[in-house]
């Protein structure tokens, strides 16, 4: 089965992130995520007006019951080596950690396609 490593940009939007883990539990792939990726999803949640603190602290413990085996923790020597975009290398980092083969994203200019080689992952 096709593994993911969701971006927090796909996080955000909720008819996107519906549909993201509405199609994850009905087991089309299995998402993955780091703890930096859902404090910078719920950060601009917040930031954006679009929950409250307990709302998107309510929503973070909802994603990690509903898949507990998304959480992928970076080393952050891992982190040090990647060669994309510097504020997006924590995601790459997480999709290696995960083994996952694709990065959802918006940002896909922050993941070209000589910082992916490497690791055999594409961002989409």
């Amino acid at each position: 089965m096709p593994s993911a490593l969701l971006d927090a940009c796909v996080l955000f939007p909720m008819y996107l992130r519906d549909t993201l883990l509405s199609t994850a539990e009905a087991g089309l792939y299995v998402p993955y995520w780091s703890q930096n990726i859902l404090d910078e999803a719920m950060s601009n949640l917040i930031l954006k007006g679009k929950v409250s603190v307990e709302q998107a602290q309510n929503l973070q413990q909802t994603l990690k019951a509903a898949f507990p085996e998304a959480m992928v923790t970076v080393l952050a020597e891992l982190e040090a080596v990647m060669t994309n975009n510097p504020k997006d290398r924590h995601v790459l980092a997480a999709a290696v950690m995960a083994k996952a083969s694709i990065i959802v994203t918006h940002n896909l200019t922050d993941f070209d396609a000589n910082a992916l080689t490497p690791w055999e992952i594409k961002a989409f």
